[in-house]
Parts: structure tokens; C-alpha cells; sequence
């Protein structure tokens, strides 16, 4: 009786873990059905969308109370990875998602790089700033693209499935 409570108590954890937390995937229907939104019932709701260079993709959800959430917190709260440094021209990211493994400098020339782009009323426009002067109003989403150094004009991340 008590290895059958074990067993079926672990299945239950399995299937919560792994329901809860998306991963990157290349299917962005897999992707985006298991999106969990931290503060669900929150007023209003903005997302993060990284896709790495591999074409894998995924997606956060943040509910958030004041009229917008700004990029540092929506970064912060959304538990991606990412590292970031502080340049002359402002605050620049590195890595997200640990893409690339690993890197010397943070904007190396000839490098691949992170690209953002901002989506408001489903359609995603390149950046107007760095990451951390953002401001997202709800419904709104941060977006990622891992590219090449020689893609002058990359595609934005594909669209969030909003909650």
C-alpha cells in the first residue's frame, strides 16, 4: 500500500513539474500550450518570447498590478536566465537562456547577438531602447531573437500565445 502511494505521489509531482514551467521547443504550439503566467490573477499580464538561433522558442507570462511593467522587472520576474552589462551606451545583454554558452565579450564584434523587439497589438516592432527602459502595458510582450552577426535585418521571435 505504501509503494503505491509513493509511486502515485511521484507521478503527480512529475506531471506537475513538468507541466509548469515551459520549455524551449521548436513547435511553437507545444511551446506556447504550456505557458504558465506567474500572478495569474493579476489585472494585467505582459510576456517575454526568446527564440535562440536554433529556431527552439519559448515564452513567460508576468501578471502585474501598476498600469505597466518595465523590462528589468519582467526580465527579473520572469526566471529566464540572462546575463547583462552595464556599457557606456547603456545596459546590454549577453546571454539569455545560456545562448551563447559562453562569451568574452558581452557585444563582440562579428558575433552573433540578441536582438529586441517590442509586441503591441500583435505585431512586433524593433526596440525604441534597451531592455531595462521598456515599459509593457498589459497585453504587451519583450521579445528575443538569437542571430548571426551578418542578419542586418532580423525577424522578431514568433508571437506569444497570450493567456
Amino acid at each position: 500500500m505504501r509503494s503505491g502511494f509513493v509511486v502515485a505521489a511521484f507521478g503527480l509531482l512529475v506531471s506537475i513539474a513538468c507541466g509548469s514551467q515551459p520549455t524551449a521547443s521548436s513547435d511553437p504550439t507545444t511551446a506556447s500550450s504550456r505557458i504558465a503566467c506567474a500572478d495569474i490573477s493579476a489585472p494585467h499580464h505582459a510576456y517575454v518570447v526568446v527564440q535562440h538561433m536554433s529556431g527552439a522558442w519559448m515564452q513567460r507570462c508576468i501578471g502585474f498590478a501598476p498600469t505597466y511593467i518595465d523590462g528589468q522587472t519582467i526580465m527579473d520576474r520572469s526566471g529566464i536566465q540572462y546575463q547583462a552589462q552595464n556599457l557606456d551606451s547603456g545596459k546590454a545583454v549577453c546571454q539569455v537562456d545560456l545562448e551563447p554558452r559562453q562569451y568574452r565579450e558581452c557585444v563582440a564584434p562579428n558575433s552573433p547577438r540578441w536582438v529586441l523587439f517590442v509586441e503591441s497589438q500583435g505585431r512586433w516592432s524593433k526596440a525604441p531602447a534597451g531592455y531595462a527602459d521598456i515599459r509593457l502595458n498589459d497585453e504587451e510582450a519583450l521579445g528575443w531573437r538569437f542571430v548571426r552577426a551578418d542578419d542586418l535585418s532580423p525577424a522578431p521571435p514568433p508571437l506569444p500565445r497570450k493567456v
